[in-house]
């Protein structure tokens, strides 16, 4: 008799942890759903319909200095600006890169490839391998995006002003072809004040092939 009055509350046991697992089921997907819906409006906002039509020319020539992928200076040379339209840059970026480096966009904190990064070597242009920075620069903002406090050489980066936000910000981006990189503010560490903040996916990681001498 005794089992028999237990199996009601069991049953009541089994029905209340259902439906507490329901609800933690429901919860997730509730949260799954609208990180999706999150996700797809945010790029909608920085991807509207990819155009084939390629910013009007003639490109405009520049000057960028080229790097080796140790890190030597090779010179300066005069080139034309990389003039494409969105489809054709999408052929070689990623979702992300394209909405990073050709919309404007700014990936989330901490979750770039780059942020910890400590290896010795170059950051290139995503878009079209300029040499931009140098990991000798690169310094731990604690922001959650790779921070350096010098490009690699001026002549490879441009900057102009950004009115996205109410605070008007200095955005930075490649020479050669126009690429957003990130934002530069004014306090960073010596010897030059500055922080270039950036986002990993506009960047490309090539470590340095010097051997270290015993």
């Amino acid at each position: 008799m005794a089992q028999n009055r237990e199996l009601p509350l069991m049953c009541k046991l089994l029905q209340n942890t259902g439906h507490v697992l329901w609800d933690r089921r429901a919860f997730f997907g509730i949260c799954a759903a609208g990180a999706v819906a999150g996700v797809a409006w945010l790029y909608g906002e920085f991807l509207p319909e990819e155009s084939d039509i390629a910013p009007p020319g003639p490109p405009k020539m520049v000057s960028v200095v080229d790097f080796s992928d140790s890190g030597e200076r090779e010179g300066i040379r005069t080139v034309p600006q990389i003039l494409k339209s969105d489809r054709e840059w999408r052929r070689h970026l990623t979702y992300t890169s394209f909405a990073i480096t050709r919309k404007g966009g700014t990936e989330l904190p901490y979750t770039g490839t780059y942020w910890a990064l400590h290896d010795k070597g170059l950051y290139r242009c995503i878009c079209c391998g300029t040499a931009l920075f140098s990991a000798d620069t690169k310094f731990d903002s604690g922001t959650g995006w790779p921070s350096f406090w010098a490009p690699i050489a001026e002549e490879n980066i441009s900057t102009s002003e950004d009115h996205t936000l109410k605070t008007p910000r200095i955005a930075v981006s490649c020479r050669r072809c126009n690429a957003h990189l990130g934002h530069v503010f004014t306090d960073g560490p010596e010897p030059t004040g500055l922080r270039y903040c950036l986002n990993s996916a506009s960047l490309n990681f090539v470590k340095s092939s010097q051997k270290t001498v015993v």
